[in-house]
């Protein structure tokens, strides 16, 4: 049975089955994942073979249970390879990215297993279950039709095959960009060429030179073309270096440029989607989310299109009008942002830079983003410093009920390095469920740039919000309560996974809150009124740039993927440039959020045709926005129901149905077009 030792074979013995991370070591993911495979394989033989007439327990709860080995090490796995990859990591996510794809199938696709399954389906309204009981064997049985298992044997022989193949691409194109990610940070060998920058940024820039062993300064990159510190430099031949490195992440040849690697991912993608019997690849991912089919989301992406686009080129004619003023060049796409910051300084009296010192992340995290969750659902945090998290940056946090009843283990992972990929993210390590008694471990990570001992890390506004945005996710998977694993927390639609996190971003400018945590580092002042109510009336203006920016990457994301088996394509700029002119977002002042060999949601992060979500889930999360800003914003009473209809149902239920239950309605697009200023 193995080695003993190993701390993921059995329960771990800390609060909420906190994986044991101080005693884990890379082998003990190998020996982990083979003895969780080979215990699930049984598990679900004994299954497929029962003699037994199926019921929902010998089959549905049965198969609920199976792979606890592998439910303690995958969600680990995970997080050290996106949070703190090394080479060892790496090593073991190539090796065991095809196989686990390969066993994963064998159980959804197992004709013993889909036949139980089946005959369930059949009678799910002879069964007498309750509701939740009832989606699980429908969402499964759906799950496992769209996911080929009426193929013959042959049909199932190839699909094992393409996505073992994929498997093991998406893994490598993430190990590719990550190495590109670190390779292309911006060394800068003369302080003078970070003029505009604050002394912290400065100071970070300092420290991440240092953990090289370099000297200078380093810019490093977080994963949108956008960099944070293009609003902010002066010299222009610094700014553009940035931008160009965040431009050639992934198309500069060489060991880690992933065009070959995401041209097969497509490819392999139309392949299977025509196995299966779709046309392409979207409209089979479509067909199992709330959106249902590619032509209804490409109506919502056309419908934002033509106003956010308008709105972006009035924004770039006042932006060419500041440049003439002022001297400056003819803007291009690496000025937008100080120009930007310009505009909404002189229009709105806006410093986005004298923020930074009263958004402390400590403060943001305790007095801001906790706050809120305890005035919204009466959530208690306490900081466990005798808890080890995954690395020695990420904080452990008890989360309790008002009256003392446990929650779970919230962790956050702050800051930026070398072995983090870009972006931001939440992940559970432990999911809550009835049926395993297991409570919910969560975990945000981001990438902010980490300061000099003893110097205060100071948020940039966006970073801020972000904060806010993730936290939301680590709601749903703290405050979901469900019976089964497959529905706990997060594990709902991918295009209604964002609306918890960005509803929860509206808390970080409300009064009720925001008041309670914008205070000045050193002085203890609170942020002047000024400056909150003109970065308020500011909201708007940028709006064109957002939106259009965001509008690029869903077009691609889906032009992709619009892609059949018959399509050739060899060029992935040329490709990318007819996508968006077709679309008419072919702006070179605005690029894509993420250009096809860095987009990393779509070709390594499970986003795949899906990156339209965070519009799609955001037409009723600005609605619920507005339901909590009329209805008295930051209250108990809202947070309740919130939490009773969106949170608390995870995925036992579908999302429509929720937010029904929310709004007692269907969602309008109205607060969407008032809340990025398009109506």
């Amino acid at each position: 049975m193995g080695d003993r030792a190993n701390p993921f074979l059995e329960p771990s013995p800390l609060p909420f089955g906190l994986p044991l991370f101080a005693l884990i070591r890379p082998e003990h993911f190998r020996e982990a994942i083979e003895l969780g495979m080979r215990e699930q394989r049984a598990e679900v033989e004994a299954i497929a073979t029962d003699a037994a007439a199926p019921t929902f327990e010998n089959t549905m709860a049965a198969l609920e249970r199976s792979g606890a080995v592998l439910r303690r090490v995958l969600p680990v796995l995970a997080n050290a390879s996106s949070a703190d990859s090394t080479a060892a990591i790496e090593a073991i996510d190539t090796e065991f990215a095809p196989r686990l794809a390969a066993h994963h199938d064998a159980i959804l696709l197992d004709p013993r297993v889909h036949a139980r399954v089946d005959a369930l389906h059949a009678r799910r309204d002879e069964l007498g279950l309750d509701a939740g009981a009832r989606y699980l064997i429908e969402r499964r049985h759906r799950r496992a039709v769209l996911a080929g298992a009426g193929l013959d044997e042959a049909g199932r022989a190839v699909l094992a095959e393409l996505n073992e193949r994929l498997s093991t691409l998406t893994t490598a194109f993430q190990q590719h960009l990550l190495a590109e990610t670190a390779d292309l940070a911006v060394h800068v060998d003369d302080e003078r060429g970070l003029d505009g920058l604050d002394a912290g940024r400065v100071a970070a820039a300092r420290e991440a030179a240092r953990a090289r062993g370099d000297d200078g300064w380093l810019l490093t990159l977080v994963l949108p073309t956008g960099q944070p510190a293009l609003a902010a430099l002066r010299d222009d031949r610094v700014r553009d270096r940035l931008f160009t490195a965040s431009r050639s992440r992934g198309c500069r040849g060489g060991a880690h440029d992933t065009r070959s690697t995401l041209l097969e991912i497509v490819r392999l993608r139309a392949q299977r989607a025509r196995l299966l019997g779709f046309p392409d690849h979207a409209t089979a991912v479509a067909a199992d989310q709330t959106a249902g089919t590619p032509e209804a989301i490409a109506a919502l992406l056309d419908q934002l299109s033509e106003p956010a686009t308008a709105n972006a080129r009035a924004e770039a004619r006042e932006l060419r009008t500041i440049a003439a003023r002022d001297g400056l060049r003819e803007p291009v796409a690496s000025d937008w942002a100080l120009l930007a910051d310009r505009v909404r300084a002189e229009r709105f009296d806006v410093d986005l830079a004298a923020m930074r010192p009263y958004l402390e992340a400590d403060r943001v995290l305790r007095d801001g983003v906790f706050h809120a969750a305890t005035l919204l659902y009466g959530l208690r945090f306490r900081e466990r410093d005798d808890l080890v998290g995954h690395h020695p940056d990420a904080r452990v946090f008890e989360v309790a009920e008002h009256d003392g009843e446990p929650v779970g283990l919230y962790l956050l992972d702050l800051y930026a390095r070398d072995a983090k990929r870009g972006g931001a993210w939440m992940s559970s390590l432990v999911e809550q469920s009835e049926l395993t008694g297991e409570s919910p471990v969560v975990v945000n990570n981001l990438n902010v740039p980490k300061p000099p001992a003893g110097d205060p890390t100071l948020l940039t506004i966006d970073e801020a919000e972000t904060l806010f945005h993730e936290f939301g996710h680590a709601l749903h998977g703290l405050l979901a309560r469900v019976a089964f694993p497959s529905f706990a927390g997060t594990n709902v639609f991918r295009d209604f996974v964002e609306l918890p996190s960005q509803v929860n971003e509206l808390w970080l400018l409300r009064p009720e809150v925001l008041e309670h945590f914008a205070v000045h580092h050193a002085t203890g002042e609170r942020m002047p009124r000024h400056l909150v109510e003109g970065l308020l009336a500011s909201r708007g203006w940028g709006e064109g740039f957002a939106t259009t920016e965001y509008l690029a990457a869903a077009v691609l994301d889906q032009a992709w993927h619009r892609l059949s088996p018959d399509d050739e394509v060899d060029d992935v700029a040329a490709f990318e440039r007819a996508a968006l002119a077709a679309a008419g977002l072919d702006d070179p002042l605005i690029p894509p959020r993420y250009s096809s060999t860095y987009f990393a949601h779509v070709f390594a992060g499970g986003y795949d045709a899906g990156y339209y979500a965070y519009v799609w889930s955001e037409v009723p999360g600005a609605d619920i926005m507005e339901w909590f800003e009329l209805h008295g914003g930051a209250t108990r009473e809202n947070g309740d129901r919130f939490r009773a209809e969106i949170l608390a149902p995870g995925g036992s239920r579908h999302p429509a149905e929720s937010i029904r239950a929310l709004l007692g309605r269907d969602p309008s697009i109205g607060p969407l077009l008032r809340r990025r200023h398009l109506a």
